[in-house]
């Protein structure tokens, strides 16, 4: 059983292929799971496969330690960290708070997925361990980025309002009819009238 997760996980084929049912299946809530799951996913690998994996150049565990042949078939990668059980602790924890039930389905596999990177020899206990937490540290990245943008988003009028482009009452102007009727003068009867003869007539009082 676990060498067929392992090898339905193989290159993500697992989570997308979870990730097509939940959008057909799930209407909006699906949808949204998929792409949450997919984006920490995508986030995750980037950062095992991408980053870590560069930079610390491990090596598998000793194929003496494992009596079996599937040690024979193992990546001359790096060992550290483990680029499967990062994808599936990153869609898991991505789509659990959008879609409970999903979430939990897919967490069952990918406890396999992180048993049998162990047992099959491609990685000791602590890869999996790192790769878990950069797969939930994805998680929560994708999930929280657009509650950080929009936190660190100039407020509506800062453009305006460093522009100089202000009404009479001081504040930012919302729109282009209220900028045209803005002067630089600070006097009264110079500030933006609504019809030209008023606006010529208050020039000529300037």
């Amino acid at each position: 059983m676990l060498s067929a997760v392992e090898e339905a996980a193989e290159s993500t084929k697992l989570w997308f292929g979870a990730a097509v049912a939940m959008a057909w299946a799930g209407g909006w809530r699906g949808r949204t799971a998929a792409v949450n799951g997919l984006a920490a996913l995508a986030v995750a690998q980037l950062v095992s496969n991408g980053l870590c994996k560069q930079l610390a150049d491990r090596p598998r565990p000793p194929k003496q330690w494992f009596p079996h042949d599937e040690v024979d078939d193992r990546p001359d990668s790096s060992s550290f960290p483990s680029g499967h059980t990062a994808a599936a602790m990153a869609f898991t924890a991505a789509v659990m708070p959008t879609w409970p039930a999903a979430g939990a389905a897919c967490a069952l596999p990918a406890g396999l997925v992180a048993l049998e990177r162990v047992k099959s020899g491609v990685h000791c206990p602590s890869d999996v361990a790192a790769g878990a937490a950069i797969g939930l540290a994805g998680a929560w990245l994708t999930r929280s980025a657009p509650r950080l943008v929009r936190r660190h988003r100039p407020p509506r009028g800062a453009t305006a309002a460093r522009t100089g482009q202000t009404r009479t009452d001081g504040r930012p102007a919302r729109n282009l009819r209220e900028r045209a009727g803005l002067v630089w003068s600070g006097s009264p009867t110079c500030q933006g009238h609504p019809d030209k003869p008023a606006r010529q007539a208050a020039a000529a009082t300037c």
